[in-house]
């Protein structure tokens, strides 16, 4: 599934198959080419100091396979924490680090600074207003640089559930439908406590709410179909040429 319980939100249902290990998947394809950033932002990094940094607020090291090529020809130069508070797997462990930990909480890595921060597709799961300002801080805090992303509320297609609309319905709806339904990430739900808090740790941004928690990043969007799917907030990129 996505990373919907990686920054202290709730575990969840038992996910279907995940999309984001096949690299032939829409899903994988739309990450790859959100890379890109993420990428220009390391070369910067590379550029001024040699090595990168770097920590993944949410991270899970299958989540890197989108940019390997790059990774594996810089994989010297880089070190990458991932930060979550379920454990995760760390098979290359030259590369990567495993903090067990949410990203909202304000302790996080107190006195301690990195290169970048990224998070993709993380702070809508978090659950509530303050733990979504608490993540946004850390991001702000920890390094210089930072990528956020995370789906745009006003894309039509709600991408956790794959149901067109779907965080437009009453919340109430929302978790009823997930307790009869098998939809998107989730198989059916047979606790309706359990479903009301799964609802309660997806819920999207707009550019608006975005803007307001990261007001020193640039925010701008993913494009699909002409529309905006995502919403990202990137600090510390290069100046453009021109």
């Amino acid at each position: 599934m996505t990373n919907a319980s990686i920054a202290g939100a709730a575990p969840g249902a038992p996910a279907k198959a995940d999309p984001y290990t096949n690299s032939q998947s829409i899903e994988f394809r739309f990450r790859a080419r959100r890379f890109a950033h993420v990428q220009r932002l390391i070369e910067a990094i590379l550029a001024e100091r040699g090595r990168a940094d770097i920590v993944d607020l949410g991270g899970t090291e299958t989540y890197w396979r989108i940019g390997a090529d790059f990774i594996r020809a810089n994989r010297h130069r880089l070190s990458i924490t991932m930060v979550n508070p379920e454990p995760q797997p760390v098979e290359d462990r030259d590369l990567f680090t495993f903090h067990a930990g949410s990203a909202a909480d304000r302790a996080l890595f107190a006195g301690r600074r990195f290169d970048l921060v990224h998070s993709n597709s993380v702070i809508e799961h978090v659950g509530s207003r303050q733990a979504m300002q608490d993540f946004a801080a850390n991001a702000r805090r920890l390094a210089p640089r930072y990528y956020v992303q995370t789906p745009n509320y006003w894309f039509p297609y709600e991408p956790h559930f794959r149901f067109p609309g779907f965080q437009y319905l009453p919340a109430a709806l929302r978790a009823r439908l997930i307790m009869r339904f098998s939809l998107g990430f989730f198989r059916r739900i047979g606790d309706a406590a359990e479903a009301r808090d799964i609802i309660r740790h997806h819920h999207l941004l707009s550019t608006r709410e975005m803007s307001g928690l990261f007001p020193d990043a640039r925010v701008f969007h993913e494009k699909a179909f002409g529309l905006n799917k995502s919403v990202i907030a990137m600090r510390g990129e290069a100046p453009r040429a021109g």
